[in-house]
């Protein structure tokens, strides 16, 4: 491959993704983008929400500018508040980060390419792509796998709170149940919000009935 230029398909950059989850294409961390922000994500069928609800205010969050285009199928976006229909084609740019956005795809294999980056300032990738090698495992049930890469993420950002609840999925799963509370106990404490997640998450299933986790999440 060229060190001037990189070609890829979606295809090609997409993760496995279970059948509930949008898959994603990691675009930016696959062909190595320093200037910008960018992914894809597809809906697998009509009904999912391909870009999940969020703003870009948050502890974790880089106040980015994002621009969102469909690429494939069709899209209802919610833009704070307001619904906008977004056929193949349509660009939908949100500028306050403050903005609630979020998208629900109308059609199977509907796809959105989402660019984003803060305005006068360097890019410097989001905390939570430090989780993106991993995420195929998951889906491939490969969980040794996203642990071992999980495990390098956290020596290397070890206060990084999506890095240790994502390592935390991936110790519920394996049945290191210590370890999982451990590490989601950190991130609940770097990051309320992954107390909510983690109540949610089927990864903390196996350890769902352990007292120090519903001490955790309640």
């Amino acid at each position: 491959m060229s060190e001037k230029f990189r070609v890829a398909s979606l295809a090609e950059l997409e993760l496995p993704a279970t059948a509930n989850t949008p898959r994603w294409a990691t675009v930016r961390h696959a062909l190595g983008i320093n200037a910008f922000g960018v992914n894809a994500w597809i809906g697998q069928e009509a009904g999912q929400d391909v870009i999940v609800e969020h703003d870009e205010v948050g502890p974790r969050s880089a106040r980015h500018e994002e621009l969102y285009v469909v690429i494939a199928g069709r899209a209802t976006f919610t833009v704070d508040g307001e619904e906008i229909d977004a056929p193949k084609g349509t660009f939908v740019f949100v500028r306050d980060p403050a903005a609630k956005r979020k998208a629900v795809a109308e059609e199977a294999e509907t796809t959105i390419l989402a660019v984003g980056a803060t305005p006068g300032q360097v890019f410097t990738p989001s905390e939570w792509e430090r989780s993106a090698p991993a995420f195929g495992y998951f889906a491939t049930r490969e969980y040794d796998k996203a642990y071992e890469l999980l495990s390098e993420a956290h020596r290397e950002f070890p206060e990084d709170a999506a890095v240790l609840f994502n390592l935390a999925c991936s110790e519920s799963l394996l049945g290191r149940t210590d370890d999982a509370i451990e590490h989601l106990e950190l991130a609940v404490a770097s990051d309320d919000r992954f107390r909510e997640l983690a109540e949610k998450d089927a990864d903390f299933d196996p350890i769902r009935d352990d007292p120090r986790f519903r001490a955790l999440v309640c």
